[in-house]
């Protein structure tokens, strides 16, 4: 039996009672309407006034919002349908988690680079403004969902050319080992994951270094970086879990094979949820400029004309 399985064969022996699955499925939803919510004020104050939207910085943030929202939505409604439908369509169930995958992947490849944002904007504050441009940091966010899609899509074709067109009528438990089946796809993605976590913990740590030295040794106002990239370094190390999961999920299915779905539960929030909550904080509430305009909006107030 091999892992894909092995995984759904633990899940349908040991089911949640229906207390608990109520109690999961309450946390998980207040927390993702808490989470939207904020975020769709951070978005709602973006487009409102053309500072944010003609910085760099801000522009790599919102996009970072909005892929979080669509994320989260994508994989609550995943956790809904997994106790309410228990099996759906393959068909479906695979554009679900085609679209969570590519938002998912997204995350901590947007981290990175707005960790190379702020190194700019530190180590060279005169050249910031002529390096980073409005222009390049849009072909930047094309570049980031196109190496997504060089990532997730080959699951895609490889699935449409070893399986029958039955199987996409098939109903599964949907995960990502169900709707994409084939062993070779565990394979690719381990060794992709690989490689995304060297490439970006390498630029994270390279342009965290830095930073930090230089935040030691410069002016006041560059000192004030510190807690950011403190907070911005804990949201990548939970976001890098990511690559890390499919083996963590391995390893917690061999260690309690009996609370095996409660371990899936809690690779979720920490691994899905809590790094979408850190972003609003650091942007929404840390930064100044943003939070001025945000209280206005969470508060119903408006300039006097």
């Amino acid at each position: 039996m091999n892992v894909s399985s092995a995984n759904v064969t633990v899940v349908i022996e040991y089911r949640d009672s229906l207390a608990k699955a109520v109690t999961k499925n309450v946390i998980v939803v207040v927390l993702s309407i808490s989470i939207n919510y904020i975020n769709a004020g951070l978005i709602h104050t973006f487009c409102k006034h053309q500072i944010f939207y003609m910085n760099p910085r801000y522009i790599l943030f919102i996009h970072l919002v909005v892929n979080d929202m669509i994320q989260v939505t994508l994989t609550v409604i995943l956790f809904i349908i997994s106790y309410i439908l228990y099996k759906i369509k393959v068909s479906i169930c695979s554009t679900l988690i085609l679209l969570a995958l590519f938002t998912t992947e997204n995350t901590p490849l947007n981290l990175a680079c707005m960790a190379v944002e702020c190194f700019i904007a530190v180590r060279f504050p005169l050249r910031h403004v002529q390096i980073c441009t409005v222009k390049r940091t849009l072909m930047l966010i094309g570049l980031i969902w196109a190496t997504s899609t060089l990532s997730v899509l080959p699951d895609l074709f490889i699935t449409l050319a070893t399986e029958p067109l039955d199987f996409f009528h098939s109903r599964v438990f949907c995960l990502r080992e169900t709707a994409f089946p084939n062993p070779h796809i565990i394979k690719k993605r381990n060794i992709t994951y690989i490689i995304y976590l060297v490439i970006v913990w390498l630029v994270i740590f390279f342009t965290y270094f830095k930073i930090m030295f230089t935040a030691k040794t410069a002016s006041k106002d560059v000192k004030k970086a510190r807690n950011t990239i403190v907070l911005h370094g804990f949201q990548v190390l939970l976001c890098m879990a990511t690559y890390a999961e499919p083996l963590l999920k391995q390893a917690l299915q061999l260690w309690f094979p009996k609370n095996y779905s409660d371990s899936l539960f809690a690779c979720y929030i920490i691994i899905q949820i809590l790094p979408r909550s850190i972003s609003p904080i650091i942007y929404g509430i840390r930064d100044n400029t943003f939070r001025r305009y945000l209280k206005r909006h969470l508060l119903c107030k408006t300039r006097p004309q």
